[in-house]
């Protein structure tokens, strides 16, 4: 498919190098040297994706496309050549480093996927790295991207992850302590791996012919709404990618999750979660939240995603500029003034929809600004005081009656305003028309998440993982398909209870 839309990479060794005039290169991945184990399979992603029987997890030549060691017949095995903006300076040159695309499945549903390994071996776009992911990582992936599906948000999925006995050296904190870790490779599938960097490396190389092709085949293949023949298709593009990142962005704040590492290269043009890496879900609510021990001047923290949305967009825009005429670039700028409102908007609906409130109401906005300042004041638990709030009764709250059970709202409770808060809150349910009590906490436990993949949660699996027990990665992956449902096991394994204390000081690494 790509092969025959596009150019590729005229050279086919497999050296690191600056590539030009193509949007891939055709390499093909390395196997691991020793034996290679499937420790955790998506069943759903097999099923209902991939078409397939679940009993294909247990045959040798599943095993091996799943850990690089075989390509399909017919299919070429590509790294996408991209570049971005990383911490906010264009980094030049970057493209798949260690993933390679092994080809596009159209299923029954007529859906097409485009099926990537992660951590399959070096590829022109290795830069300094030695084109390999380690266990470590390669677990969070699988679980975190499997995890923010069911939580309904937009993002790549995760088939299969494969363990081998390779070593992968890695300095995790970038602190000079340099040590050994197991490669692995996750087959990860997305609608397309495209990403606003794919765009800029063309806008900065002056190839925009190569630039309007891809544009094109992008616009045609995952943008149906717009028409090929229209001339302000570019800016249709553009008006679309700025309000799904919005929606995206204040998706990812309805559920307290910090990407990371928002460079353009990790933006999806489709608007969906791609690239997990130093990820995090908040735990005490707060808005300087940084799960990246890399990301110094806390550039990327959980409460300037939006603004780095923003960033990102611009650059963005800033790539299509050379294609557009100047009536366009004006009109392309003012869709990017409106992203604020986009952003604002959705996350204002997120949220009244995650307090249970019904119809407009003037005061909405404080109410939400007013929790969430009492949260940061005490600390209190992001996704348990949504949730406590979903399983209280508005009697028990009336009374500032707060059972034991409901941890998160007794720290919330401290707060000297919590009453005041309770009033008004209680005020604003009884204005939901034709609503009820019951009926509000069933609504409200279908949108806040009883369970979400906290830090501490995914270290503990890791760790288990380290000593070939993946008992606990199947249990999370299990208990992370229904987050929104009370769960017996999840209940016995304590992930509804206060973090442990030594969840406070768990750092998670950049280095992969």
């Amino acid at each position: 498919m790509f092969t025959e839309s596009f150019p590729v990479d005229v050279i086919q060794e497999n050296y690191v190098r600056n590539v030009r005039n193509c949007i891939f290169s055709i390499v093909y991945p390395t196997p691991f040297k020793s034996r290679v184990r499937l420790v955790a399979v998506s069943e759903e992603v097999l099923e209902n994706i991939l078409d397939l029987d679940r009993s294909v997890k247990g045959t040798s030549d599943f095993l091996q496309f799943v850990s690089g060691g075989k390509v399909l017949l017919g299919s070429v095995p590509l790294a996408h050549r991209y570049g971005g903006h990383q911490f906010g300076s264009w980094a030049g040159q970057l493209g798949d480093g260690r993933a390679h695309l092994m080809g596009v499945y159209t299923n029954r549903h007529g859906e097409r996927w485009e099926l990537q390994l992660k951590g399959s071996g070096k590829t022109p776009y290795s830069r300094n790295g030695d084109g390999r992911a380690v266990l470590r990582s390669s677990l969070r992936e699988f679980l975190c991207s499997e995890a923010m599906h069911y939580l309904g948000i937009p993002t790549s999925r995760a088939a299969s992850l494969v363990v081998s006995d390779d070593d992968v050296w890695r300095d995790q904190f970038y602190n000079g302590n340099i040590k050994k870790e197991r490669g692995a490779i996750v087959l990860r599938l997305a609608k397309s791996w495209f990403r606003i960097g794919s765009l800029e490396i063309l806008a900065h190389s002056g190839e925009l012919d190569l630039q309007r092709r891809l544009l094109d085949f992008i616009i045609q293949e995952h943008f149906p709404s717009i028409a090929m023949n229209d001339s302000n298709r570019y800016l249709e593009f553009f008006s679309t990618v700025v309000s799904e990142t919005a929606n995206l962005i204040a998706l990812w704040m309805s559920v307290g999750f910090a990407h990371g590492v928002c460079n353009t290269d990790n933006f999806s043009l489709l608007s969906i979660t791609i690239d997990y890496g130093p990820f995090g879900f908040m735990d005490s609510y707060d808005p300087n939240f940084v799960p990246n021990t890399s990301d110094d001047e806390k550039r990327y923290k959980i409460g300037n995603q939006a603004n780095v949305g923003l960033f990102n967009l611009s650059k963005l825009l800033q790539a299509l500029k050379p294609l557009l005429d100047p009536r366009q670039k004006q009109l392309a700028s003012q869709i990017l003034e409106g992203y604020g409102e986009h952003y604002y908007s959705r996350f204002t609906e997120l949220f009244k929809t995650k307090l249970g409130f019904l119809g407009e109401n003037e005061d909405d906005s404080y109410l939400i600004a007013f929790l969430l300042k009492l949260m940061e004041d005490t600390k209190a638990d992001f996704t348990m005081t949504f949730r406590h709030l979903s399983e209280i009764t508005e009697d028990e709250l009336k009374e500032l009656h707060i059972p034991e059970e409901f941890w998160a709202l007794q720290d919330l409770a401290k707060h000297k305003l919590f009453s005041e808060w309770v009033t008004m809150y209680l005020l604003r349910l009884n204005r939901n028309k034709g609503d009820s009590d019951t009926k509000r906490r069933t609504r409200m436990t279908t949108v806040n998440p009883r369970y979400i993949l906290r830090n501490w949660m995914a270290e503990s699996a890791v760790q288990k993982a380290h000593l070939n027990d993946f008992s606990e990665v199947h249990l999370l992956q299990q208990i992370l398909q229904h987050p929104f449902q009370k769960q017996q096991a999840a209940e016995k394994a304590g992930y509804s209870l206060r973090p442990p204390v030594w969840a406070k000081d768990l750092k998670v690494s950049c280095s992969s």
